[in-house]
């Protein structure tokens, strides 16, 4: 049986591994946003290009799922990626409901081009976590090389 971390009579939300992924979402996403303010491509679009690239994704629907966007807001996306000429949608040959994504020369190129702001976006914020003197929480317990809070 799994080690159970949470007990009803000790439980603190905000101590929660849930909230603290959820908190650090809010608290990051909008700074990541922010470095594409002087792009024609958003955050979200580099995202979708890049999970495209890493093969992390390769129909609609698996964009979908993994942007957490419902099938319009992602079918948009995909509009705009697409009239930009930075990905192709082809019907699959063995299901014709499922829509097949592939970067193009152009896409693959912008997603490694703007990799950088992305990249220099979270070592901006990683930043304090080389520092010799930091020190973790009290709190903090190190299983298998990651500190848990």
């Amino acid at each position: 049986m799994a080690k159970r971390y949470y007990r009803t009579e000790t439980f603190k939300a905000r101590r929660s591994i849930g909230y603290l992924i959820r908190r650090l979402n809010n608290l990051t996403i909008p700074h990541a946003q922010a470095r594409f303010a002087d792009q024609e491509l958003s955050f979200t679009h580099w995202i979708a290009l890049m999970s495209l690239r890493n093969g992390i994704t390769h129909s609609c629907s698996d964009l979908a799922r993994h942007l957490g966007h419902d099938t319009g807001a992602t079918t948009r996306l995909i509009d705009q990626l697409e009239s930009r000429g930075l990905l192709v949608r082809r019907r699959d040959a063995d299901d014709r409901r499922i829509v097949n994504l592939s970067l193009t020369a152009a896409g693959h190129a912008v997603a490694t081009a703007l990799m950088p702001r992305t990249m220099e976006f979270w070592n901006d914020m990683l930043e304090g976590f080389a520092d010799r003197k930091f020190k973790a929480p009290r709190s903090a317990v190190l299983i298998r090389g990651t500190t848990r809070v």
